[in-house]
């Protein structure tokens, strides 16, 4: 629609799920064998027939301003693009951005610029599918000055946890509380809440008329959430979307409503543990609704030896290109590009990212390995609580994550990419082009 501007707020530190969050904003975590968080919302908006998108970027943002440039870019199609926005403090004197209704206060000069109808402000840190048009034809025939995208959830499991709104019979807003420890129920129906999801669709004219007034207002914390929307409700129509009422091409009933916000770091196992299921409620498998993201060069995924006692397998998993098996066992796992898991290997339930080494007869259950880490032979991780939480950072859930770069040796303390000595003084067994040989009669060397 070349009426409406997509601005993607993507600039999140996403503190709670450390230390994936560590070298990196939480919209560009990897997640599901070759995506990062953010090409969920970005592609919603291109399959939907969106192509004029800003993303705005702010926080250890280099990987995400990577992955935006190699994988959406549109060529010179200048009406069909996603451009990064990194955070410029390009208004008076203003700094960072200091909450998401900042953050487009900030970039109001590119809505000048456009001269878009609508403006549709979503997060890129939640995973989920939508036909965006749909909720834009909601929106502009009920004349709203705003839309937000409003899912609805068990009250009692919303408590206290998410942005919730009140509606009328019509769905217009007539109340928005963060976070209430009794939400609000839905009309009609007294065990359900309406959540927001963070997504808004904005009259251009509207959107500069009440960011300029939150501006002004030196008690605001200049929040959609919190501060934007609440005061909108009494003088302008606002009305609530029903996410359950989204269509995607090709999707079933049983996965209309999907929506997670991995912002923890068992939240982000959980969903990611679902997507290696028989039937997950997250279908990646979708032709009618691809999910985009950079296309990595790298070979067809490798299964050697079949010996008894040295069998490359992976059940109930995800592998993805360039990944070896070797000899080794993984089940219920993901499995992302260039991994290399070595004979004698036991991998279960566990997340091993982009260019992992796995060494020989190392046991690794319910761990996450980012990208680069290198597991030394015959490390066990995840079955002694006691010493993976002396090591390594363990989620209340149980779930130890081993921060990217790291190299862990059998025993003692864990190096890590900002720890390690000078380089040539230690060998690291990161898994390279070369660097692990296949004889000719197929033993590794």
């Amino acid at each position: 629609m070349i009426d409406v501007l997509v601005m993607v707020l993507a600039g999140g530190r996403g503190e709670r799920l450390y230390p994936l969050t560590r070298d990196r904003a939480k919209p560009a975590v990897p997640f599901g064998g070759r995506y990062r968080i953010i090409d969920f919302v970005l592609s919603n908006f291109i399959n939907s027939g969106f192509f004029r998108v800003k993303v705005l970027t702010q926080y250890r943002s280099n990987s995400l301003l990577i992955h935006l440039a190699r994988g959406f870019n549109f060529g010179s199609l200048s009406e069909h693009y996603v451009d990064a926005i990194p955070a410029h403090q390009g208004v008076g004197e203003l700094g960072w951005y200091l909450g998401t209704a900042d953050a487009i206060y900030q970039n109001l000069s590119i809505v000048h610029d456009e001269l878009p109808q609508d403006v549709a402000i979503f997060g890129g840190d939640h995973i989920y599918k939508m036909d965006v048009r749909q909720m834009m034809d909601f929106h502009r025939e009920h004349h709203a000055g705003c839309t937000v995208a409003a899912l609805p959830y068990d009250r009692g499991e919303a408590a206290g946890k998410f942005g919730i709104i009140e509606v009328d019979e019509s769905w217009r807003i007539v109340g928005f509380e963060e976070k209430p420890d009794d939400p609000k129920p839905i009309p009609g129906n007294p065990n359900r809440t309406l959540v927001s999801m963070g997504n808004y669709i904005f009259n251009s004219e509207v959107l500069e008329d009440v960011l300029g007034e939150d501006h002004a207002n030196p008690d605001s914390t200049h929040d959609f959430g919190k501060d934007v929307i609440p005061a909108m409700i009494s003088r302008y129509p606002v009305f609530a979307y029903d996410f359950l009422d989204n269509v995607v091409p090709g999707e079933s009933d049983r996965e209309r409503g999907y929506w997670r916000d991995v912002g923890t770091v068992d939240a982000y196992f959980d969903a990611t543990m679902d997507l290696r299921s028989v039937s997950p409620m997250l279908n990646l498998y979708n032709h009618a609704w691809p999910i985009r993201s950079v296309l990595l060069q790298y070979p067809p995924v490798k299964f050697v030896f079949d010996q008894t006692g040295r069998s490359g397998m992976a059940m109930n998993s995800i592998v993805a290109n360039g990944a070896i098996i070797s000899g080794g066992m993984v089940r219920d796992s993901v499995v992302f590009n260039n991994v290399f898991v070595h004979s004698y290997c036991d991998v279960q339930q566990s997340i091993l990212m982009q260019g992992g080494n796995i060494g020989r007869g190392v046991h690794l259950r319910r761990v996450i390995c980012d990208k680069y880490v290198t597991i030394e032979d015959g490390t066990v991780i995840g079955e002694n609580p006691a010493l993976d939480a002396q090591r390594f950072h363990v989620s209340p859930g149980g779930v130890v994550v081993v921060p990217k770069g790291a190299i862990v040796p059998r025993e003692g303390p864990v190096l890590s990419s900002s720890s390690l000595p000078p380089p040539g003084s230690i060998q690291p067994r990161i898994h390279e082009p070369g660097s692990v040989k296949i004889t000719p009669e197929g033993a590794e060397s």
